[in-house]
């Protein structure tokens, strides 16, 4: 209940949407004793760690529902997707910038998003909404590595981001461009063969028109794998949830 309020701060969120999220396909006879026992559970979890007298109420009830009133910044996921928007929108030109709004943004997380929480549709769509977001936030942050020049430190992070997602085209072109900036041509070629059998074998789909690309720059040892383009060429990523 208190992740599906603070996705929406500062809006009435409704009780036959707290019942739809809380207890999906099931039938309640009275939903909203029950949410409200919830919402004083809540309240007095928030009064035990604000800071200011004056936030006492941020859980209000309103008619037919409650609001969170809080302020935007004040909800993490929030915070975590202006970060790195504007990382985003800093990388071609201000990549040192972007970085720092980057890893502040992923400094937010502490594990999957919103754990336990997925067995409404809201919390399942926003889980997946910010899942994506961390993924393209951490692509973000190896392009700023690479724009940096620091391309050392980029393969052994990108190492370990294609391990645990193997089949993410995009960690992959990343990782061939880090190893071949770092002299080491065949390990990039190697990557490029792994994912292609990967994605063989498990979508019956061959790797996608930019990873093919760079392969065949990588095979030719194009010069312009040495430019900032060979890094930014990416879809922006949209903004807002």
């Amino acid at each position: 209940m208190l992740a599906v309020l603070a996705l929406r701060a500062g809006q009435t969120v409704y009780y036959n949407e707290l019942a739809d999220e809380l207890w999906p396909g099931e039938f309640l006879k009275n939903p909203r004793n029950a949410i409200q026992a919830q919402a004083t559970r809540i309240r007095k979890t928030i009064e035990g760690c604000i800071q200011r007298t004056e936030e006492s109420a941020a859980l209000r009830p309103v008619y037919n529902g409650y609001i969170l009133d809080i302020s935007r910044d004040a909800v993490d996921t929030n915070r975590f997707l202006d970060l790195t928007m504007r990382g985003n929108n800093d990388l071609a030109l201000e990549p040192a910038r972007a970085l720092r709004s980057l890893r502040q943004g992923l400094q937010l997380w502490r594990g999957p998003a919103l754990l336990n929480t997925r067995t409404g549709e809201q919390c399942r769509s926003a889980a997946a909404f910010l899942d994506e977001r961390r993924m393209l936030a951490n692509e973000d942050l190896m392009s700023a590595h690479l724009l940096l020049g620091d391309n050392r430190k980029a393969v052994a992070e990108l190492q370990t981001l294609v391990a645990a997602y193997p089949s993410r085209e995009r960690l992959c072109e990343l990782l061939m461009l880090a190893l071949y900036r770092t002299g080491r041509q065949a390990e990039a070629i190697h990557v490029f063969h792994r994912i292609r059998q990967r994605l063989d074998a498990e979508l019956g789909v061959v790797p996608g028109r930019e990873l093919a690309r760079l392969y065949q720059k990588i095979l030719i040892q194009d010069s312009s794998l040495d430019s900032a383009t060979a890094v930014l060429s990416r879809p922006e990523v949209c903004s807002g949830v």
